[in-house]
């Protein structure tokens, strides 16, 4: 790997395009370095994992909605959707939509956290659409999924976002773009003028995930990845794109990140040298809960911890030592009072830890639905305990956090359990059970049965059976046959909401009866003999007013 330097650099520079960061993304795009198993394997899990959550997901209301609007742009030999027969295509930007917004409902599925944050299986949706519509093959879309997932992970390590309050799928854009780039093999010019389209039209701010967080959570890496699709085809086509758009006088990192503040500020990017395998994937994890990653081992904490404890109401407070991350975005510093608002919504919930932390202690297991029902968050114990729940940042935790070593780096807390006794019970846990370096690590056994469970009673078996055989054998999938990657819902379990936007297409007539075709055949006769009737009699009155004169 290779650090590049990233800064703002004043117009007069006329800053080379091969010293600008979106040119050396698109050379890593296009480079050619073999693809590892372990990497290719590793793609097969994540894939199944998106399938697993986008499937459990399926009629929640944004999901519907996103659907809907998809299938109100079919393409023949286009990309398909979630839910719907294969023999159902879309545009390839409408089945990003569709089904990124499927994937990311219960954030449920991979996570990589570092100078930002991020679910990198967000690439999976934009970069399969396209793949599915162009025609290419299952080795195709693993060098291009390596690709979006390498520059997406390089992105998070080199530059923060959060910090300047824009929101994280501002590197997911042009990873994606990239990753499209490297599956259709296209030159470095094109894949270059995409990265900045997707980078210019992907800055938005935090208030997605600050405050009431809406459905909007969902939608938001569905947008970008829809963006993405559109920045490439524009920039196949020849068109170019704002330059430089990261190191520019007006750039994004001049006006929208550490620029802003001090134009002399450096970012430090680490992108994969020529021929060097894109590894980055193995570096990322996912859930074994349906909550936000810094949760996942306060959950398994919770657990254990609950195990030592005979009377919850006994408990006088619970404070939880942990990273600034942890404390100022899902903890009380974020202070945000729909944290602890039991009429809060389901994604406010879970971006709450105080929440997560009082439902995992009591209950002592998670459930990606029954933990956030109303009637679960309205619990009156529940309630009493999270409201005794505080964060509180940990210097140590972050260093931790923020840790370049595997084996240092942590994104869990200690927490301290104070009782109206006196007595307190304490216990820490560093990375969640499903973590490489966690107690059970995921492998694919657990990325199946985590499919399986979220699937089962919404697809059958027989769907099920062959959607893991064939992804499994992703390698081996022929040119023009990725819509086996595809899973189909029966249709009295698939949710169609009536048309109510601007995408809806105008209902289609049923198909008349014979009985009711002859009714209105009649009908229009009886019509046609009354008109002509009508024209015959003003016929006569005229010739016999003319008569008379």
């Amino acid at each position: 790997m290779k650090l590049h330097s990233v800064r703002v650099h004043p117009s007069k520079d006329l800053l080379p395009r091969e010293e600008q960061l979106a040119w050396k993304i698109a050379g890593v795009a296009t480079d050619r370095a073999p693809v590892p198993k372990d990497v290719a394997e590793m793609i097969i899990n994540r894939i199944i994992d998106n399938a697993a959550v986008a499937i459990a997901a399926i009629n929640r209301r944004p999901v519907v909605s996103a659907r809907m609007m998809a299938l109100a742009h079919p393409r023949k030999g286009g990309a398909t959707v979630f839910g719907m027969p294969a023999a159902t295509t879309v545009s390839p930007e409408w089945a990003a939509w569709a089904n990124g917004t499927a994937v990311r409902e219960l954030d449920f599925h991979d996570t990589f956290l570092a100078a930002d944050y991020s679910h990198p299986a967000d690439n999976i949706p934009p970069v399969l659409a396209v793949a599915q519509t162009m025609g290419r093959s299952g080795r195709d879309l693993i060098r291009g999924l390596a690709t979006a997932y390498e520059i997406h992970i390089d992105l998070v390590k080199g530059i923060c976002l959060h910090r300047h309050k824009i929101d994280h799928i501002a590197h997911l854009c042009p990873a994606a773009a990239a990753g499209i780039g490297a599956l259709l093999g296209l030159r470095q010019e094109v894949i270059f003028q995409a990265v900045q389209q997707a980078v210019h039209v992907s800055f938005t701010t935090r208030q997605s995930r600050k405050g009431e967080i809406s459905s909007w959570k969902a939608f938001a890496p569905a947008h970008a990845g829809k963006l993405a699709v559109e920045a490439v085809d524009r920039a196949m086509r020849g068109e170019g794109a704002p330059n430089p758009i990261y190191e520019g006088e007006d750039s994004v990192i001049a006006w929208m990140l550490a620029g802003r503040e001090d134009r002399s500020h450096e970012y430090l990017v680490p992108l994969p040298e020529p021929g060097e395998p894109k590894r980055a994937i193995l570096e990322s994890y996912t859930k074994e809960h349906s909550a936000e990653y810094q949760s996942q081992a306060l959950i398994d904490l919770a657990f254990r911890m609950r195990e030592k404890i005979e009377d919850f109401s006994a408990i006088e407070k619970v404070i939880i030592h942990t990273s600034h991350h942890t404390h100022y975005v899902i903890g009380t510093g974020a202070n945000d009072p729909q944290k602890m608002d039991p009429n809060a919504s389901r994604e406010t919930l879970d971006h709450s830890i105080m929440y997560i932390f009082a439902v995992a202690l009591e209950d002592g297991r998670w459930h990606h639905i029954d933990s956030y029902t109303p009637r679960r968050a309205r619990r009156p114990s529940t309630v009493a305990l999270w409201h005794k729940i505080e964060t509180r940042e940990d210097p140590e935790w972050t260093r931790r956090y923020h840790s370049d070593d595997p084996k240092e780096k942590a994104f869990g807390a200690r927490v301290e359990i104070l009782f109206k006794d006196g007595t307190r019970l304490v216990d820490e846990l560093a990375v969640a059970n499903a973590h490489s370096l966690g107690a059970r690590p995921f492998t694919r056994p657990d990325y199946i049965r985590k499919f399986r469970t979220l699937t089962d009673g919404i697809i059958t078996t027989r769907e099920a059976n062959r959607f893991l055989a064939d992804v499994q054998d992703l390698a081996a999938i022929p040119a023009g046959g990725l819509a086996v990657l595809n899973i189909a819902v029966p249709p009295k379990g698939l949710t169609l909401a009536p048309g109510k936007g601007i995408f809806d297409a105008p209902p289609v007539a049923k198909p008349e009866t014979r009985a009711k075709r002859q009714l209105r055949a009649a009908a229009q006769k009886t019509r046609t003999l009354e008109r002509r009737k009508g024209r015959a009699a003003k016929t006569a009155l005229r010739r016999t007013a003319k008569g008379t004169r």
